[in-house]
């Protein structure tokens, strides 16, 4: 008997967002609205969502000993995360700060903090919570060795899902442990070794560490191919997720393309977080790839209608309702 349905490995930050016009070219000063301050980070974004919808959650994540930290355990807890797993100390509190447009699209930065003392010895000291866990779902925006201790941890019979963000090169060991891997058309770019944003003259992505894919694929190819390109690096699955378009998923077999419903988007802050945490819930219910992406996307979708991340994130009620 599992007593989670969900273990979450990843980042707390302290979101401080502020409200533009237009995001700042190099050089340029704008002016935002009053600052805000919101709890954030992928991996207390992925744990909070997940409780809100119902699930049994607990997150494995480092905060520093201050105002930023109380504020993300308070949040966490009220959103009915089992905390146990959050270490306090070692760095301040990881922040983030986030420039949103009138469109809803946003700019973020982020300065890590405790999150980057999240160490392997952690993972391991916390072998009872993976024990206890159906999934395990984590992101990179915690030490990369952390990410592969934590793949080494995965109890057998439990399931881990891995969202590559912000992305960085995969060790083969990883990818393969990976159902699904999880990413955007940014992260797919970055891991089939094209430009992380379209342009040329990025860095390559993780053809070095987990073997070449196609370069074409990512340079100019339909979501289909990156699925496609990306599974012969190892993963079990994939979902690459398309914004407003929704997802598209396959687990080896063919692609299958799920639609999202409309919805008027006010800031898409943690509506990735939000996905990826509904997703990892539904699998571990033992729904397939293609129906746990479905209720996904109207997750993410209910997500991007509400300021903020957390506080944007919607209960199972808000979903029947959408």
């Amino acid at each position: 008997m599992h007593d989670y349905d969900l273990l979450v490995v990843g980042s707390a930050n302290a979101d401080l967002v502020i409200g533009v016009d237009r995001r700042p070219g190099p050089g340029e000063t704008v002016l935002g609205s009053d600052l805000a301050v919101h709890p954030g980070g992928k991996g207390a974004n992925q744990a909070a969502a997940a409780a809100r919808l119902g699930a049994r959650t607990a997150l494995l994540a480092r905060v520093g000993d201050d105002a930023h930290g109380r504020l993300l355990l308070e949040s966490q807890r009220s959103a009915g995360v089992d905390t146990v797993g959050v270490l306090a100390g070692g760095a301040p509190t990881g922040v983030a700060l986030i420039t949103v447009d009138p469109s809803g699209d946003n700019s973020i930065v982020v300065s890590p903090g405790a999150n980057a003392r999240l160490t392997p010895e952690d993972v391991r000291a916390a072998a009872s919570l993976f024990h206890a866990s159906r999934v395990v779902s984590v992101q990179l925006e915690i030490p990369p060795e952390t990410v592969a201790e934590v793949v080494r941890n995965v109890a057998p019979g439990s399931r881990l899902v891995l969202n590559p963000s912000p992305p960085a090169p995969l060790p083969a060991e990883v990818l393969a442990a990976c159902d699904p891997l999880v990413v955007n058309e940014h992260e797919a770019r970055f891991i089939l070794g094209g430009p992380a944003d379209g342009s040329a003259g990025n860095s390559p992505g993780a053809a070095g560490a987990a073997g070449a894919a196609a370069g074409p694929a990512a340079d100019d190819g339909s979501p289909e191919e990156w699925a496609r390109a990306l599974l012969s690096l190892g993963p079990r699955s994939v979902v690459v997720t398309l914004g407003a378009e929704g997802a598209l998923v396959s687990a080896g077999g063919d692609c299958v393309r799920v639609p999202s419903v409309r919805v008027s988007a006010v800031d898409t802050t943690g509506a990735g977080d939000a996905f990826t945490a509904a997703l990892a819930w539904r699998l571990g219910r033992g729904e397939d790839l293609e129906t746990a992406a479905a209720f996904a996307v109207r997750v993410g979708a209910a997500a991007v209608t509400k300021e903020g991340a957390q506080a944007s994130f919607p209960t199972m009620e808000e979903i029947k309702a959408l």
